[in-house]
């Protein structure tokens, strides 16, 4: 009776484990690359042939002619997506104070022209440390730097934001952003420039 037992558990343990960890896994991924391919491959964004990034993980960019994503807390470096974290500080964390503090001065020394508040998203990390866009106040916050540095008319800086703005999800969840790497990539397209981020 116990042999029957042992044999009927080991069974069940096989068919579970093939059923489990074999067939569901294989169906999931085959219909995924079936329905939406580009999506289950990691949203890559890619040009001439050359992963450039994901869709889904920002990039840092400190030049002063790109758009400058959300700050990011991952460690041993930003945009980590081995180690997706937020900063875990609260709002009357001293060390939060000195981050956006440094954030906001690291800002307006690189458009000491601009007068116009500083959106939040661009002083505070979000709560991955991962996200790729950026509200459209932060990119309409950058605009004018961008523009200047880049010797563009500011309807050209613009356009790239409003041709890269996607709204809320199913028009009533989230806020209208915008990607930060494919703004930086159209840019790149305008006009040549030097390499470097």
């Amino acid at each position: 009776m116990v042999f029957r037992h042992l044999v009927t558990s080991l069974l069940a343990l096989v068919l579970f484990s093939v059923l489990t960890g074999i067939l569901y896994p294989l169906t999931v991924t085959g219909l995924a690359q079936l329905i939406f391919p580009d999506k289950a491959n990691g949203s890559l964004i890619r040009r001439n042939g050359k992963v450039l990034g994901s869709e889904l993980i920002g990039q840092p960019f400190s030049d002063a002619k790109y758009f400058w994503g959300r700050p990011s807390s991952t460690s041993p470096y930003p945009y980590n997506a081995a180690s997706s974290s937020a900063s875990n500080t609260g709002p009357l964390n001293p060390s939060l104070l000195d981050e956006t503090g440094g954030r906001v001065r690291e800002l307006m020394k690189a458009d000491s022209l601009n007068t116009r508040p500083i959106p939040v998203d661009l002083v505070t990390s979000s709560g991955s440390g991962l996200d790729p866009d950026i509200s459209i106040a932060s990119a309409l916050y950058q605009l004018p730097r961008i523009a200047r540095v880049r010797m563009l008319p500011p309807e050209a800086v613009r356009s790239v934001i409003d041709r890269n703005t996607e709204g809320r999800f199913l028009g009533i969840l989230g806020e209208p952003r915008v990607n930060v790497l494919k703004m930086n990539l159209d840019l790149d397209e305008m006009q040549p420039h030097s390499e470097g981020k």
